[in-house]
């Protein structure tokens, strides 16, 4: 049920973490409307790095953004985009969805992302996206670790434990091959790519919007292929997404399925040791425990081509 804010209908959106988003008013004067309460930094952050990619990829137009006041948390209005979230159209796809088309799309999307290049890694930290000094931690078998006693991992038995040191230490391994074949690009990733956050128009099998930034930051250029396909296997879109990313991408691009998931094992060791869990953790969890106990980080341990990460599996 909608809500009224100054005489202006109102009703909540789906999505976000550090803001509480809803539409604000109807038809063309529609807009989008977060409020920052949690991270009020971060208003300015997402308003920039709007700015910055408008033109390059379907994002929305900024129409206001505000600091925290006295009497009003941060905020950031943008333009509403058409489109369909990407998450509803795979629940239940379309029978004429050309899923080729759609998927090259989608990798054009991450290769001009991998074209947005930083000097150092690290969570921007205001409007100018001044990149943190501090950076993103680089010692996967380290992060692992302090996860197994601060975690929910710590309930893990010993052998599954020590299965997924090993697996830790190949995506190790992996990384740091990819870093010896060239030089590392550090390039703006946003950091939570999944078809939640994407909309499309599946008529037409094209990207009408990317949104929800609050997590982008100056990483690694295969973290958004990894979070995309850590719960979309289906051949049919994720092949294509592939061929799209590799061939829209500035430089060479090698092993974008095994790289992505050795760089995603970051988020998800974090996402499975979280605490209190929530669906997507669990899913996480269960992912991360096949991976450990084969040792591949291809490992899929549902029936099917994907699941749905709001807790419901599918199979597609």
């Amino acid at each position: 049920m909608g809500t009224n804010w100054f005489g202006v209908d109102m009703a909540p959106l789906a999505g976000g973490y550090s803001g509480e988003t809803f539409t604000v008013g109807s038809g063309d004067d529609c807009v989008v409307l977060r409020i920052y309460r949690r991270e009020p930094e971060r208003a300015l952050v997402d308003a920039s790095l709007l700015r910055l990619m408008r033109g390059l990829v379907e994002v929305p137009k900024v129409v206001d953004v505000r600091p925290p006041s006295a009497d009003s948390p941060a905020l950031l209005v943008t333009e509403r985009l058409s489109g369909v979230p990407l998450d509803t159209v795979l629940r239940e796809p379309p029978p004429r969805l050309h899923w080729e088309s759609l998927g090259l799309a989608l990798g054009r999307v991450l290769g001009t992302l991998s074209g947005v290049p930083f000097l150092e890694s690290g969570f921007f930290t205001d409007a100018r996206l001044t990149v943190s000094s501090g950076g993103l931690p680089h010692d996967l078998p380290e992060w692992a670790a302090s996860h197994r006693e601060t975690s929910r991992l710590a309930s893990w038995p010993e052998r599954d434990w020590q299965a997924l040191r090993e697996l830790v230490d190949t995506a190790q391994d992996l990384l740091d091959a990819d870093v010896a074949r060239g030089p590392a690009r550090t390039v703006l990733a946003h950091g939570d790519f999944n078809p939640k956050n994407i909309l499309v128009d599946p008529r037409d099998a094209v990207v009408t919007g990317l949104v929800d930034w609050e997590f982008a930051h100056a990483g690694s250029v295969h973290t958004d292929f990894g979070n995309f396909t850590r719960f979309e296997r289906d051949e049919r879109l994720v092949e294509p997404l592939a061929e799209g990313f590799m061939g829209a991408a500035p430089g060479h691009i090698e092993d974008p399925f095994d790289l992505g998931r050795a760089i995603d094992l970051w988020a998800l060791i974090e996402l499975a040791g979280r605490t209190p869990p929530n669906p997507v953790c669990e899913l996480a969890s269960r992912l991360l425990l096949e991976q450990a106990r084969t040792g591949r980080l291809s490992a899929w341990p549902w029936e099917g081509r994907r699941v749905d990460p709001l807790g419901a599996e599918h199979v597609s």
